[in-house]
């Protein structure tokens, strides 16, 4: 009887335990937004805590962050930045390497402003920018005299210097994980998105980068209501970075700068 007994403490022990193990926590953030109202929307209905990253100077962007901020979803200021492969100015709000420090802080100043509600950064493009220590500094000095922000290294080339920077300047900063959607056919976003699970599993968190294409969008509307049952708990990117959470009104590694969705309505 006391064996038995002993046997039953043990197993309701166990499971106790792992009832409390943390679920592994995956957050995805949605860039490119501030140009289709449409596709924004859809982007904002995803269900869960999906974070929107939004393009300043774009014709929609402040009404899309305004959107994303009342329907519970971090926001964030999708900061353009210089890329190896064409001038960032080409970009609306983008920042160069021939900027002053001076120009850096007005061009940065006005992005965020054009982005209402943004609690962090992450880079749009960049493959050039995020390479230069000077310039991330300039970034992270921007950043830390405007309290709360973070920032996240949309990695968009190994060589990036970004996350170091930050680190060594004391702002809260992670690194993006997993590119969804490089390649748009369903079952490579599909196999995407397994591999940012088994990242999460490995590593207790993970983040994912996708854009508001039909397809990603289409994946993801099926897929985010899996995840609880699955073993995971989707996650603000504020949460992850920082550990703190929004009230939420929603129900329940290559290189890569990538385009911008289409500027057409």
């Amino acid at each position: 009887m006391k064996v038995v007994f002993t046997y039953v403490v043990l197993t309701v022990v166990l499971v106790l335990t792992a009832r409390a193990e943390p679920l592994p926590k995956i957050a995805i953030i949605i860039d490119d937004l501030g140009w289709q109202l449409a596709v924004a929307e859809r982007a904002i209905n995803l269900p869960g805590p999906v974070s929107c990253s939004v393009l300043p100077q774009t014709p929609r962007g402040s009404e899309i962050a305004a959107k994303a901020h009342d329907r519970g979803k971090d926001v964030l200021l999708h900061l353009p930045l210089q890329p190896i492969s064409r001038q960032a100015s080409a970009d609306l709000g983008g920042i160069t390497l021939d900027m002053s420090r001076h120009r850096f802080a007005e061009i940065f100043a006005a992005d965020l402003a054009a982005v209402p509600h943004a609690v962090g950064i992450n880079n749009h493009r960049g493959s050039l920018l995020t390479r230069h220590p000077g310039h991330m500094r300039w970034l992270m000095e921007e950043i830390g005299a405007r309290d709360g922000l973070f920032f996240v290294d949309s990695y968009t080339t190994h060589q990036s210097v970004a996350l170091s920077i930050a680190e060594e300047s004391g702002i809260p900063a992670r690194r993006r994980d997993v590119f969804l959607d490089t390649d748009t056919a369903p079952e490579s976003v599909a196999r995407e998105f397994e591999r940012l699970k088994k990242l999460a599993r490995r590593r207790g968190a993970a983040i994912g980068i996708g854009h508001p294409y039909p397809t990603t969008l289409a994946f993801l509307e099926a897929a985010l209501p899996k995840l609880r049952e699955e073993g995971f708990q989707l996650v603000g990117i504020r949460e992850l970075v920082l550990g703190r959470s929004v009230e939420t009104v929603v129900d329940a590694m290559p290189a890569h700068d990538g385009p911008a969705v289409s500027k057409g309505e």
